[in-house]
């Protein structure tokens, strides 16, 4: 079945190093994002693929388009899974990064930022924007005309854009939260059985297995409950316990009715 989990390895070189050996890579992903491919580079991104990892190189690309075709190349060289930039960055830098990956047999996949799930309408406001889901609704449709794969959205987003731009457009989820769980520093989040029932692809998952005592263990069941949330219908595995698991590794205890 496929494996939807993604984990952000939002650490320094020594610390993710040390978490993903605990891991599995037949039931996740792993994010490599600014963070860590600044403090160490494309050898941290080496060492997790011969662990069997597949990459999501999250670096978000956002440049005029010859300096984004470039990049992407580069992350196409690496061999990574995924790769992604800013759909605001127009439709030529869009073209180009897609272009950029025309001579490759095995590309990774091309995905879109939308609009982060930082942004809340006030903010967007503070860089000359308005109407939040519009400018979603405006962007992934200026990701797929140009050839993109798919786009990271809001899980409140995906069920629209699945509807809209087909369900073979990839939806990549950030911001999964459980009930009642701390926002940090996210605006627009959703419960991991609402990504799933809008129908995310790929759900970002973060804290309760970075930051978990034990994080295999919170791997393992975070991963068995997803897979049954979108297959299982009853037991223990069934949709509506999918919360109460994935808080289980968390610090905090959010208040589930019972």
């Amino acid at each position: 079945m496929e494996n939807k989990i993604i984990i952000p390895l939002d650490l320094d070189g020594k610390e993710a190093s040390e978490l993903a050996k605990t891991l599995d890579p037949k039931i996740c992903r792993l994010k490599v994002g600014n963070q860590l491919f600044t403090s160490s580079g494309p050898k941290i991104v080496k060492e997790f693929q011969q662990q069997g990892f597949d990459i999501f190189l999250d670096l978000k690309f956002h440049d005029i388009p010859n300096t984004v075709h470039e990049a992407v190349k580069s992350a196409a060289d690496l061999g990574v899974w995924m790769v992604n930039v800013h759909a605001a960055g127009g439709k030529k830098m869009l073209e180009a990064s897609r272009k950029a990956l025309e001579d490759y047999s095995n590309p990774p996949l091309l995905i879109g930022v939308t609009v982060l799930t930082s942004f809340s309408e006030d903010s967007l406001l503070d860089i000359g924007l308005s109407n939040l889901s519009e400018q979603v609704i405006r962007l992934t449709r200026l990701a797929k005309n140009s050839g993109l794969d798919g786009v990271v959205c809001a899980a409140s987003d995906t069920k629209f854009v699945k509807t809209e731009f087909g369900k073979d457009f990839l939806t990549v989820t950030p911001g999964i939260r459980p009930s009642g769980s701390r926002l940090d520093d996210q605006s627009r989040v959703s419960t991991p059985l609402e990504a799933i029932r809008n129908g995310s692809d790929y759900l970002v998952i973060g804290r309760p297995i970075t930051g978990s005592s034990e994080p295999k263990k919170a791997l393992e069941e975070i991963y068995f409950l997803a897979q049954g949330g979108t297959a299982v219908g009853s037991g223990i595995n069934a949709p509506d316990k999918f919360d109460k698991i994935f808080c289980k590794y968390l610090t905090l205890s959010p208040q589930f009715p019972s």
